[in-house]
């Protein structure tokens, strides 16, 4: 009996502790242009696991946004950004790592809309990600003539999507990157941050000429099912 009454209080534990779990995880990122919040997606978990665990260890804190385009997109996470010797006013930024890829996760639901981050990755057959860097994707809107286009040219013949095109049209985003580049997440506040950021002064290879250093951290369990609760009316 002690027995069994042991094992039914384990389980009744492990049910609740289940039961009061957020159903995303959230992260903050702040720059010294504000702040913006992302909710990780739970149909890449790959990523989103890479993401939490490098967040975890403080990996992301001190690297900078080196590259960022206006109407395109901001990029960082490169470890090799924060050392001072490498990361010197003009030096050439992007090529840092951590050893190892994360294998792509593409799904036909997630696509580059504006807002989503997105992992960056070296040219290689599998389209695997970097284990680091990423980008967050400011974009711009686009009418269904250049979509036409781009799906004649750069989309090389791939169809986007009825309800895609309309996010790309009211909203904006990057289309031809869609199926190339795995999405993993995307801001659900602050999203003038990265306005912001993509509109500083920058040298000609796209990295700003003042540093834009981030610091990532995890939102906690209740934070995160009060934004669960606000977006989407429920948490577990």
């Amino acid at each position: 009996m002690k027995k069994l009454f042991t094992t039914a209080l384990l389980l009744l534990t492990l049910i609740t502790a289940f039961a009061k779990r957020p159903k995303n995880q959230y992260v903050r990122i702040k720059t010294a242009y504000g702040e913006c919040i992302i909710r990780l997606y739970n149909e890449t978990p790959k990523h989103r696991d890479n993401f939490i665990r490098l967040a975890k260890q403080g990996f992301y804190n001190g690297t900078l946004f080196h590259r960022v385009i206006q109407n395109f997109m901001i990029q960082g996470g490169d470890p090799e950004s924060k050392d001072t010797k490498k990361a010197k006013p003009g030096a050439p930024l992007g090529n840092g790592d951590v050893g190892y890829t994360v294998p792509a996760e593409f799904r036909d639901s997630l696509f580059h809309k504006r807002g989503v981050l997105a992992a960056a990755r070296d040219d290689n057959p599998t389209k695997a990600s970097s284990g680091c860097q990423f980008y967050i994707v400011e974009g711009k809107r686009f009418t269904d003539g250049k979509l036409d286009t781009l799906e004649q040219t750069r989309l090389k013949g791939r169809k986007i999507p009825a309800w895609q095109r309309e996010y790309y049209k009211s909203v904006g985003g990057v289309p031809h990157l869609d199926q190339n580049y795995t999405v993993y997440g995307e801001v659900v506040s602050g999203i003038d941050m990265v306005d912001r950021i993509a509109a500083v002064k920058k040298d000609n290879k796209d990295r700003p000429l003042d540093d834009v250093p981030m610091t990532v951290e995890l939102l906690s369990k209740r934070e995160c099912k009060q934004l669960d609760k606000i977006l989407f009316g429920q948490s577990r």
